[in-house]
């Protein structure tokens, strides 16, 4: 098994894949901590935050300085705003196996 990283904001997330499978996520040159969540609007991710928390929930809206994001894991009545300038690194399922 190789092993692929997607690096968004300021970590790499890596993990093991088969040779076959491709990941769908593309980096680019100009993508922004924003286009990775516009991109990602409606799917369940896991956000890492300056702070070192994690919040895993849906992006539901991402506006020019803020996220929206609803059902948290854990607290599925709960959402949350938070500023795009204070998440490191969002964490995505790329992949089923």
């Amino acid at each position: 098994m190789d092993e692929s990283s997607v690096i968004v904001g300021e970590r790499a997330i890596s993990a093991p894949c088969a040779v076959a499978e491709e990941a769908t996520f593309e980096l680019k040159l100009n993508t922004t901590m924003s286009g990775v969540l516009t991109e990602n609007t409606g799917k369940r991710v896991a956000l890492k935050l300056e702070s070192g928390d994690e919040v895993e929930g849906i992006v539901t809206k991402v506006g020019h300085n803020l996220v929206y994001v609803t059902r948290l894991a854990g607290k599925e009545f709960y959402d949350l705003v938070v500023s795009l300038d204070k998440i490191s690194a969002v964490q995505m399922k790329l992949r089923d196996k």
